[in-house]
This record gives C-alpha cells, sequence and structure tokens, in this order.
C-alpha cells in the first residue's frame, strides 16, 4: 500500500470526514511531509471507493457549499489493520537489525 493510501485510511479510522478534512489530517499525521492536492486526493477517494475500501457517508452545506464526507468500511478497516501489521513487522526487523549494527570505525 502506498504511504498517501495508507494515511487517508488512517484520517478516516475515528470517524468520517470531508475532502478538506481528509487533506489537514494527513498532512498532520505525516508531520507536514505529505500534501495531497485535492485532484490527487478525489483521484484516490474515486479508487478506494471501487475496491470497497472507503465509501460516501454524508452531504453537508456549509457557507454555500456542499462538503461530502466519506468513512471507512469494514474492508477498508481490516485493510488499515493489515497494513499497520505489516509495517509493525518491518520496523522490528529494522530496529533489531540496527540494534545488532556495530559502529563503523574511520
Amino acid at each position: 500500500m502506498r504511504e498517501p493510501t495508507f494515511l487517508i485510511l488512517t484520517a478516516l479510522a475515528d470517524g468520517p470526514r470531508h475532502g478538506y478534512g481528509i487533506v489537514r489530517e494527513v498532512e498532520d499525521l505525516s508531520g507536514g511531509r505529505v500534501r495531497l492536492l485535492t485532484g490527487t486526493l478525489y483521484t484516490a477517494l474515486d479508487r478506494l471507493t471501487a475496491e470497497g475500501l472507503v465509501e460516501h457517508d454524508h452531504d453537508e452545506e456549509v457557507d454555500g457549499r456542499m462538503r461530502r464526507y466519506y468513512r471507512l468500511t469494514a474492508e477498508g478497516l481490516t485493510a488499515l489493520r493489515a497494513e499497520t501489521a505489516r509495517l509493525r513487522q518491518l520496523t522490528t526487523a529494522a530496529e533489531a537489525r540496527l540494534r545488532a549494527a556495530r559502529p563503523r570505525t574511520a
């Protein structure tokens, strides 16, 4: 799973969000490293919807503009849990190797 996809699913893990809310949450989660453009976000949401990982939750009008909210599906939650476990396993392996690494001498 690509990092932006992982971050979008993570942004939706605690409840529905509208597009701009997802963009802000992804930026916060990544410490500012990942900044989704609107077109990129909605392309990803369309793909995730087609894959059954995300679905439309509801629409809300704010200041005369419609906001579309998205939420994780059960399949999306399962995929996020699986990817989190995979990343944890890789991190554990990397940490073990780093602990075993000897400092190089000049």
